[in-house]
């Protein structure tokens, strides 16, 4: 039974998975995207979002919490001069899992963890491109002013198809002088 359990073991003893979890922390801050199984995502997920919210309180204590868990000098002060920036006004969620094809060898299920604010695909800017549409009906003012002008176009593209017969129509009427009131009667009877 799994009473109390609280987190996945991962098949590993307790200083195994902490000193693993450091790692993968320490390389998402500096790679900013790792490619891992499912499960060390999930388990990653949980272990680094606490760090990161740690961050945006820059002061010596927050900054010796971190290296605790890191352990890597370099990537405490990257976590807090340049994540602690793009982060400071986002309340939580920091990482995004994206699931991936199953790994070859072992068909294992693998996934992408990344920083959300760093990722230019899903950023800001392709949020703001797309228009927000609702799926509410229009009231029949509105519809029956979008159907005129629609009316129109299609009266004046009328005129203008028969313009192009009689465009077409003309040069066969000069070559054969005959064929030409014949022409000219289907024409008419036409309109």
């Amino acid at each position: 039974m799994r009473h109390g359990k609280k987190h996945n073991h991962l098949g590993r003893t307790t200083s195994h998975r902490k000193a693993m979890l450091a790692n993968m922390a320490s390389s998402l801050i500096k790679h900013k995207r790792i490619t891992t199984t499912l499960a060390k995502a999930k388990a990653l997920r949980v272990y680094v979002e606490p760090i990161i919210t740690k961050s945006k309180n820059d002061t010596t204590h927050s900054r010796r919490t971190v290296f605790a868990y890191l352990q890597d000098k370099e990537v405490v002060t990257e976590l807090f001069r340049d994540v602690a920036a793009k982060v400071a006004n986002r309340p939580g969620g920091y990482t995004r899992i994206i699931k991936l094809n199953n790994r070859l060898g072992d068909n294992a299920e693998m996934a992408l963890i990344e920083l959300v604010d760093y990722n230019e695909v899903y950023g800001k800017d392709a949020a703001a491109a797309e228009k927000k549409t609702t799926r509410r009906g229009r009231s029949k003012a509105t519809k029956k002013a979008d159907a005129a002008p629609a009316a129109e176009v299609k009266e004046d593209a009328a005129p203008v198809a028969e313009a192009k017969e009689e465009v077409e129509a003309a040069p066969v009427a000069e070559e054969t002088a005959p064929e030409a009131p014949a022409a000219d009667d289907a024409e008419e009877q036409k309109a």
